[in-house]
């Protein structure tokens, strides 16, 4: 990380400046209104983004080698909170070895060494086929098809989309060398701040739910809130980024909708599995799935856009 970058190191300044607004007023929220349920998981969860937040810089602090490392942790602890909800047998246990400990390890150091035409058919084509085939290997044919796509489908979420966010470091982007943190910044920066201002709208304002049976939470007031503040967040950061303000604008509006699609898909997933979370690791977010699960769909999308229009 380049903290010679004036603008870098005014974009970290103004994060950990709000995070610091929002502490001192969920002290007085709590001091004034009581230590409600509601304001006692507020506080919790700034409490979570101080962590992250710190964590998240220490390791952009050693540039692209500790942003791939922190990323394939949060991949591993990601899809061992996958698996743990859908029930596994025996036969399954050495395909379950080869994605903790050979594949998602050999997705990220594609990503390390920066070779994007591996990299991005890897899980896809290569390890699709052979998790497959070791599981038939195994002997087990029982709910094979059923027990085969549960671990394709974590590996694709949990490790395949979320390494596409560390990704955004290979990108070669003319006018914009040495620069691709800010990118990886940006993209985590808007798609949390719509995840919170989702939250907050739809504490403060939400009446209607958008599907109710899945999750009561997620109401239209707070998607609408959500969404229009964060793609203004993001249009207001363009100047860390490659993007015009009308680019930046038309990105954040699809990477909030992408990460509202993820967070609803992740949430249909545990109300099938009768789970509120899908871990207990961060105070106030559940599991590290439940804090990226905005990130699964994001972050693919994100990075082929840059690709593809500015590279």
């Amino acid at each position: 990380m380049n903290f010679q970058d004036k603008a870098l190191v005014m974009l970290l300044c103004a994060l950990f400046g709000l995070l610091l607004v929002a502490s001192v007023s969920g002290l007085l929220i709590a001091r004034f209104k009581g230590n409600t349920p509601v304001v006692e998981n507020l506080n919790a969860r700034i409490r979570a983004w101080w962590g992250m937040c710190m964590i998240s810089v220490a390791a952009m602090w050693f540039g692209p080698v500790g942003s791939v490392l922190l990323f394939a942790v949060m991949s591993f602890l990601a899809l061992r909170e996958c698996v743990t909800l859908t029930p596994t047998r025996r036969g399954d246990h050495e395909a379950l070895f080869w994605c903790f400990f050979v594949l998602l390890p050999l997705q990220y150091l594609l990503v390390g060494v920066q070779w994007y035409g591996t990299f991005a058919i890897f899980i896809p084509v290569y390890a699709f086929l052979f998790i497959s085939t070791r599981m038939a290997l195994a002997g087990d044919t029982r709910h094979f098809l059923e027990r085969s796509a549960k671990i394709q489908w974590s590996m694709m979420v949990a490790v395949y989309c979320i390494s596409h966010a560390p990704a955004l470091l290979m990108l070669s982007i003319p006018g914009f060398e040495n620069q691709n943190i800010k990118l990886l910044l940006f993209l985590m920066i808007v798609v949390q701040i719509s995840d919170v201002l989702q939250y907050v709208f739809g504490k403060l304002l939400g009446k209607r739910a958008i599907v109710p049976r899945l999750s009561p939470n997620k109401t239209v007031e707070g998607f609408v809130g959500g969404i229009a503040s964060a793609t203004l967040v993001g249009t207001l950061l363009w100047w860390i980024t490659p993007f015009a303000p009308w680019q930046a604008a038309l990105i954040s509006l699809a990477i909030t909708l992408l990460g509202f699609a993820g967070g609803l898909c992740m949430s249909a997933i545990k109300r099938d599995r009768g789970v509120k979370d899908f871990g207990a690791m961060i105070e106030g977010h559940g599991g590290m799935m439940d804090r990226i699960d905005s990130l699964c769909f994001a972050a693919p999308v994100f990075f082929h856009l840059v690709r593809f229009y500015f590279t």
